[in-house]
């Protein structure tokens, strides 16, 4: 018997498995490889202490992602964490909607001692200098870090994390910040977690279970995977994102409300201010029952408060506006399931 702990690695498209004509960087086609591509060009995988379970779960081009596969890729993390031998799931994921899924799987998954790197590349695989290979090395081998009985050297991970261009970044800091050039991701003002050094994980301050056991606790939605995917998908609501500019014109707003949105998620200009038109007609949408929640269009910092006798009328998410709005949908989302008690 193999004594060796599983390493499930599991495949969803993006650019990691884009080829294109030419040895080009742009003009590519996403998802064209399956995951068997992805493990053969890298043969340092097969030195990892570890058997290699690998599975195409999705292939799709990341900008393409919908509730359907949210869904239907937490699933397939869960049962894999759900392995007693599993060491730690690696996803490979295309960059674009990267930080939505990270943040999905951080708030529908029961909390795990085992981590989940979610993985990717801004190269496609027939580039010159394919950044792909060497993420995906470095997510395996974060994954196995510390690992009891013989893993990779460095300290044990936990949580939902990404890996990119040696650099380790928490599902809630995680964002795309650059729509071309490596690095492409950071994690604003927190700085990333750590980083994967020659195969070695060395981390910036607080552990990945410390960070991940902050303000937005692990598996709060995790009542959205207790029903089967086209019961949860048959009460999914419909969740806008709209920012705050100038000439900011109303009938945006209404529009929403008449295609039978049931909310929206509104980034703010500075902090938390709203153009005078937008402000009156959220005012009027949340009298009808429309859901309303903010942030902050600025890509560093979040909302400070006012003092409580000039409090927003609606609820600040101290979130990246993409990651958000996510947000938003899943507590509507949740509110509609039996059992759900988001946290």
């Amino acid at each position: 018997m193999n004594s060796l702990p599983v390493l499930a690695i599991l495949a969803t498209g993006g650019t990691i498995a884009g080829v294109a004509d030419a040895q080009a960087h742009a003009g590519y086609q996403a998802a064209a490889l399956r995951i068997e591509d992805l493990l053969a060009a890298v043969p340092a995988l097969q030195q990892l202490p570890a058997r290699l379970q690998a599975s195409q779960v999705l292939q799709k081009d990341s900008k393409d992602l919908d509730a359907e596969d949210w869904l239907g890729i937490a699933h397939a993390v869960r049962q894999a964490l759900a392995d007693p031998q599993t060491a730690g799931v690696v996803l490979t994921h295309g960059t674009d909607t990267l930080e939505e899924t990270a943040w999905f799987l951080h708030r529908v998954l029961p909390p795990s001692d085992k981590p989940v790197l979610l993985v990717s590349s801004m190269r496609p695989a027939t580039a010159l200098s394919p950044d792909g290979p060497q993420n995906l090395l470095d997510a395996c081998q974060a994954a196995l870090s510390g690992l009891p009985g013989g893993g990779t050297a460095g300290p044990r991970l936990r949580g939902v994390l990404a890996v990119a261009a040696g650099a380790l970044h928490t599902a809630r800091s995680v964002q795309k910040m650059q729509p071309f050039h490596i690095p492409a991701f950071g994690s604003g003002e927190a700085g990333p977690l750590g980083w994967v050094e020659n195969g070695m994980v060395r981390l910036a301050g607080a552990t990945a279970g410390e960070v991940a056991a902050g303000d937005w606790p692990g598996g709060a939605y995790g009542a959205l995977l207790m029903r089967p995917i086209p019961e949860a998908l048959g009460v999914l609501p419909a969740v806008a994102w709209l920012s705050s500019h100038a000439h900011f014109d109303p009938r945006q707003v209404r529009a929403l409300q008449a295609a039978g949105f049931d909310g929206v998620l509104v980034a703010a200009t500075g902090n938390g201010t709203l153009h005078h038109a937008l402000e009156a007609a959220l005012m009027a949408a949340q009298r009808a029952g429309f859901s309303v929640a903010l942030t902050s269009r600025c890509p560093q910092g979040r909302i400070v408060p006012a003092p409580s006798a000039a409090a927003s009328p609606w609820p600040i998410v101290p979130l990246p506006a993409a990651k958000a709005r996510l947000e938003l949908l899943m507590q509507l989302w949740c509110a509609r399931l039996q059992g759900c008690a988001p946290q």
